[in-house]
This record gives structure tokens, sequence and C-alpha cells, in this order.
């Protein structure tokens, strides 16, 4: 569990972090093969309490890595989801703070369209029937209420930007809302980028689907 934060809070480069977190199944696998080798060989010497908690631990270092293989696994390699594949939002205040990250402000391209449309096919731009003041307002509060960090908020061109940062490693996504009338209805678009990372082990999605149920407690489909 400690390499996480210890990238987060830059006492650790990525690449150290997950080999520490690889070793940390070998030695979490050792532990355990040690302790059975003991309560099978050397009973006597065992010491329930501390094998007890031995175990726990060890069985942590190995399931939790596992997990995230599982789940890498069961998600399309991709860092860059979109409500609007053909036209996605695009980062203009936030660009600035993607200068050093590895993945590119620009927009993925039709591979990875191709594979969010086949994994996440229920992601598509939401038509609501308010009028796009009322929906603008009601996205800046559930970018609040989500506890994203806010870069920019244009009422005019419709267009929000915010960043949202994972909790064990503290990797930073960035997220562009784009509100566009449609008479007195309007369209709501919304995109969320890893800054690293090839696969965001379906990350962006989560954030999106969290995003739309926020909006969906005030607003009505058409």
């Amino acid at each position: 569990m400690i390499p996480g934060p210890l990238y987060k809070f830059n006492i650790l480069d990525l690449g150290p972090a997950f080999a520490a977190i690889r070793y940390g199944v070998y030695a979490g696998g050792a532990v355990i093969l040690l302790l059975i080798v003991q309560v099978i060989f050397m009973r006597s010497t065992v010491n329930w309490r501390l094998a007890g908690m031995s175990t726990i631990f060890a069985l942590m270092a190995i399931t939790m890595p596992l997990s995230i293989m599982s789940k890498a696994k069961s998600v399309p390699p991709i860092h860059d989801i979109s409500t609007d594949v053909v036209t996605p939002p695009e980062f203009n205040a936030i660009a600035k703070l993607r200068l050093d990250a590895p993945n590119p402000v620009e927009y993925a391209g039709a591979k990875t369209a191709a594979q969010q449309l086949k994994a996440y096919p229920e992601l598509t731009t939401l038509h609501y029937t308010e009028n796009s003041k009322h929906v603008f307002r009601v996205a800046k509060d559930a970018v609040d209420a989500l506890g994203w960090e806010l870069v920019n908020y244009d009422v005019e061109q419709g267009i929000i930007e915010a960043t949202d940062a994972t909790v064990w490693f503290g990797f930073k996504d960035d997220v562009v809302v784009r509100v566009s009338s449609r008479g007195d209805a309007s369209e709501l678009d919304i995109r969320s980028k890893s800054r690293v990372g090839k696969s965001d082990l379906g990350k962006n999605a989560e954030r999106i689907k969290v995003f739309i149920n926020e909006l969906n407690k005030e607003l009505s489909l058409k």
C-alpha cells in the first residue's frame, strides 16, 4: 500500500513505485509459503497472533495488485473518454497544466473511439429539456459537489474545465464539460482524460458516469 502515497507526495517516481508493488507481491507470497512451512513443520514455534497479522498483510500485498491486473484485463487499454467521440470537447485552460504530461492534450483518435464505443456504449451526448444556462449551473454545482478542482468555467462558451485525482496514487485526470443550446433545450458532453498511463483501469468512464448521475438528480433527460 505504501508505494501509492509515496508517489502521490513526490517521494518516489512512478517506475520504482510500480516495481515496489511487484516486489510486494513476491514478498507476500514468500511470507505465506514460510508461514505454511512453519505451521506444518515447526508448529510449536508459531506465534498465532503474529502469524495472523502477517497473513493479513501478505494477502493484502498479493490481492491488491492482482485486483488491479484483473481490472486492467476487463477494460480497454485507453485513457481518453468522451460522450462525443466525433467532436469531443477540447481542453483550453487545462492545456498548459498538461505540458509535461506523457499523454498529450489532443483527443486520442479513432482507435480509442472504437474501443470506447464497444466498452461503454451508454456514454453518449446527453439531451436535457432545460435551457443551457440552467444546465450549466447544475453542471458547475456537480463539479463542486464531487470535489473536483475547478480550473475554468465560461458561461458564454458553456465550458467547464476541472481536475480530479485518484485516491491511492493521486494520478491527475482532467475533465471538460461542454453545454450547448438546442432551442429551449440543451445538450451536454463531458470528456475525461488521464495525464499518465496507457490504461485508466476504467476510471475515466466511471468518473463520467458519476457526474451524469449527479446531473440527473436535478435535470430531465429528453
